[in-house]
């Protein structure tokens, strides 16, 4: 790899001083490093009249090998949901305290470097998922997720009652706080918080998890890849309708009430990371576990 491109989280890069790092280290081996500019709203539009967020893509130059992502996992999630069009590889740079996205730590960060000049990695794709919500039939919104879209209550603290459809037939319905939808790679994020499964992110699979459902033999049901979800807020007794919300990947959202529902399937989009330990997902995982 020669040409890099940095996105950062500023709250944990404050000064930009790591970034600034990376980028003399990069230029003094003879490659090319860019900084991403500071943004100056919530939401922005880009060069090209791109919308975005956090990156804008338009300032990525095309023939870049890598976007490092300078932060911790939201950082990365942020950068994957941006920059998804451009299919460049990402690797995240863990600034935090506990990150199962972000594989380099701060004290590994030359040596990641080295591998990445020399070679010495591998890309790995990762699936997404998207979801369409409707009210009435009609699209509230659309969009993509790496690591989870989760259906929770907002407003007064009442149950939700969710009913699961796969392929268009009934299969279950949760009285809950609310239900995740998690790829292989969310399973170390919300789902497992909840009580779902660590399932390898190289692995392609659905995973449904409930939070906290008032029942005791909800479970979390892994699914093929290949399956559409719907998920539908069902009515409650009384005068009052059930307010949820759907959120992606812990970002955009929209809000639900009784009888909307959201549509999941596995996206057509991919996320590209760059892997550079070779060691396996077991060893990974039992060391960011050990941290706590």
């Amino acid at each position: 790899m020669k040409k890099f491109f940095i996105i950062m989280n500023t709250l944990k890069d404050p000064a930009r001083k790591v970034a600034k790092q990376i980028q003399e280290y990069l230029l003094s081996r003879g490659k090319e490093c860019i900084i991403q500019e500071e943004r100056q709203n919530e939401e922005a539009v880009g060069d090209l009249g791109v919308n975005f967020k956090y990156t804008d893509v338009t300032k990525i130059p095309e023939d870049t090998d890598c976007i490092l992502a300078l932060g911790g996992d939201g950082t990365l999630l942020q950068a994957a949901r941006d920059t998804v069009e451009r299919k460049i590889p990402l690797l995240g740079i863990n600034l935090g305290t506990l990150g199962y996205l972000a594989e380099i730590d701060r004290p590994n960060i030359h040596q990641a470097l080295e591998c990445l000049i020399g070679q010495k990695y591998e890309v790995k794709d990762r699936m997404m998922l998207e979801g369409t919500a409707y009210h009435q039939n009609k699209k509230l919104m659309e969009d993509i997720a790496l690591n989870d879209i989760v259906i929770g209550r907002v407003g007064r603290l009442r149950i939700l009652n969710l009913r699961i459809f796969l392929n268009g037939a009934y299969l279950t319905s949760y009285s809950a706080d609310g239900i995740i939808v998690s790829t292989p790679t969310g399973s170390t994020g919300y789902s497992l918080s909840a009580g779902g499964p660590i399932i390898d992110p190289e692995a392609n699979l659905i995973a449904i998890t409930p939070i906290a459902a008032h029942t005791l033999n909800a479970r979390t049901i892994i699914l093929p890849d290949d399956v559409e979800i719907t998920i539908e807020i069902g009515n409650r007794k009384g005068t009052f309708h059930d307010e949820a919300e759907a959120t992606f990947d812990g970002d955009t959202s929209v809000k639900l009430n009784s009888f909307d529902k959201i549509v999941i399937r596995k996206s057509k989009k991919i996320t590209r990371m760059v892997k550079i330990n070779q060691i396996s997902f077991v060893e990974v995982l039992r060391n960011k576990m050990n941290k706590n």
